[in-house]
């Protein structure tokens, strides 16, 4: 006859659920802590002293020394409870390191190929839990926002002025790719990403807080895929929040898809191009922000890769389609900032829309409209200088060299210098010393690009540095004379005369900063340092880098 479970005392029945569910933990597997040590070790030798060894195996992914150290973890088949990923964060595009003796580092873009791809199901898709341990990992802020031209392109496509706001916020919020943004696309589904909205602790002073933590955490909360107030708690004041990963309901899942077209393997390059193609002729705000992925996908594609039949038939496509070439160009035309602009055109050219005589075109029509609207700055001057020197359109140098002359602006003369003029180079190295803090900041961006070769042109700039009363203008000159190595005795000792004279420790900051930096042995070494040590003013914020220069000589 079955007995009823009124036969047994509620003490026993508790006693023996309770035993069963101890057996079952007991013959349960350990949870599997993967890590990804970059940097600092601190907070996965921290997790590793207080979890309980039956319970939970850890594994670094990182093997030293090889640089497919994540595919290789991939390819092992490593399933992953949680990830603890420690190392500095640039602000999106990497983990690195600070340490002399290592060298890896973890891109966001081979995480995100692995994530897309699906090649990392073990590491990736069984998480349960992922601590980001470095600075701005979930920083919410957007790495990009709709700019002036996407409103008024949604204009010119027939949306009022106010579905054309609402519309270009709608863009920046979607694809404003902020590092929390990417953080939840690459781990997709994962139910909790810690990370930082800003500053995070270096690993010794996350130590302390972990070993906290882990005092009254409840057992086996790692790996379980739930929030730990007391763990945020602990970490607040250190910018630590909490998000879930991207799902397939999300908003943002679109993107997601859109995003991993570009670097999902399994894709081929034909397959590639022909996405890129069917955004392309999408509206052109969409377009706009997408710039980077398309910019980055375009000069990836080698030119073997083009030849091959399919991708050359998917590249010919695009270059055929006149009806998105023309929308494209207009956007791009009417771009608010000259590097967007600038930036649009070199993609065009390299999918066939513009030969790089048009885009050269292109760029002088840029500059000289921005001229006539003396809209020229340093932003301008970088673009100028950044090009290759170029045989230029001799009509359009000459409509330039013309608008130059007439403003008399250092700005206009260096955007020439830039493309090659030795009359605007003379003219923009002169204004180095001029006195007007603008010019000289102008002159700096010029120099960076286009160094001081010439001898007697150094000497004759060192000298006239000499001359300049002190200022932030003098200093800002000192600077850029400091980026240009100077080997030079003449120039040398020019700038060494300086030292005694200057009123403002500024000034012989940024004359330490020269000398530091140059080829001091051809100075008398100890007379320096005793000129040095003589002369230099009080600095109000303790050592700096004129002890570091006056320790460099007596250790000489």
């Amino acid at each position: 006859m079955p007995l009823s479970l009124s036969a047994f005392s509620k003490p026993a029945v508790l006693a023996a659920c309770l035993a069963a569910a101890c057996s079952f933990d007991a013959s349960a597997a350990p949870k599997t802590v993967c890590t990804i040590t970059v940097n600092s070790s601190d907070e996965k030798e921290t997790f590793q002293r207080h979890l309980p060894p039956g319970e939970y195996r850890f594994v670094e992914l990182v093997e030293r020394g090889r640089p497919d150290w994540l595919a290789s973890a991939c390819q092992q088949r490593i399933s992953c409870d949680a990830l603890i990923i420690s190392g500095h964060f640039d602000g999106g595009t990497e983990f690195y390191t600070d340490r002399l003796d290592a060298s890896e580092y973890l891109s966001v873009e081979e995480m995100e190929r692995a994530s897309c791809s699906d090649s990392c199901p073990g590491v990736f898709s069984q998480l349960k839990e992922v601590y980001l341990f470095g600075c701005n990992t979930l920083k919410p802020e957007p790495q990009y926002s709709a700019s002036a031209e996407i409103v008024r392109s949604l204009l010119r496509s027939g949306h009022s002025p106010a579905d054309a706001v609402r519309l270009s916020g709608l863009l920046s919020e979607r694809h404003g790719e902020s590092n929390r943004d990417r953080m939840r696309q690459i781990f997709r589904n994962v139910p909790v990403l810690y990370g930082f909205s800003s500053k995070a602790p270096l690993g010794r002073s996350a130590r302390p807080l972990l070993d906290r933590y882990f005092q009254s955490a409840p057992p086996g909360e790692i790996g379980g895929g739930r929030v730990s107030t007391k763990l945020l708690g602990l970490f607040a004041p250190s910018s630590m929040t909490v998000v879930a990963g991207l799902t397939d309901a999300d908003p943002q899942a679109g993107l997601r898809s859109d995003v991993c077209h570009f670097v999902d393997d399994r894709l081929s390059d034909a397959q590639k191009v022909g996405f890129m193609h069917e955004l392309l002729q999408r509206d052109m705000a969409e377009v706009r922000m997408f710039l980077d992925h398309l910019e980055h996908y375009s000069a990836s594609i080698g030119p073997a890769q083009r030849l091959a039949p399919e991708t050359a038939a998917a590249v010919a496509a695009i270059a055929s389609d006149s009806a998105a070439r023309e929308r494209y160009l207009d956007f791009a035309r009417d771009a608010d900032q000259p590097a967007v602009r600038t930036r649009m055109m070199a993609l065009a050219r390299s999918l066939g829309w513009l030969s790089p005589a048009q885009e050269r075109a292109e760029f002088m029509r840029m500059i000289a409209d921005r001229m006539a609207r003396d809209r020229v700055g340093r932003d301008e001057v970088d673009l100028a200088c950044a090009r290759n020197r170029e045989s230029e359109p001799g009509a359009a140098w000459q409509r330039l060299a013309a608008d130059a002359a007439q403003s008399g602006k250092v700005a206009q003369a260096a955007v020439l210098a830039c493309l090659g003029s030795a009359e605007a180079h003379a003219r923009v190295v002169r204004a180095l010393t001029s006195s007007n803090a603008d010019d000289v900041a102008i002159a700096q961006v010029y120099l960076r690009h286009r160094p001081l070769a010439d001898v007697d042109e150094l000497r004759a700039v060192a000298s006239a540095i000499g001359r300049m009363p002190s200022s932030d203008a003098q200093v800002r000159a000192l600077d850029t004379l400091a980026q240009q190595r100077l080997a030079d005795p003449e120039s040398l000792r020019e700038i060494t005369r300086l030292f005694p004279l200057a009123r403002s420790v500024d000034v012989q900051r940024a004359i330490a900063g020269i000398l530091i930096r140059s080829d001091y042995r051809v100075l008398g070494r100890s007379d320096l340092a005793r000129s040095l040590r003589q002369h230099r003013l009080k600095s109000p914020d303790g050592n700096d880098v004129i002890d570091a220069l006056i320790r460099v000589l007596q250790a000489s």
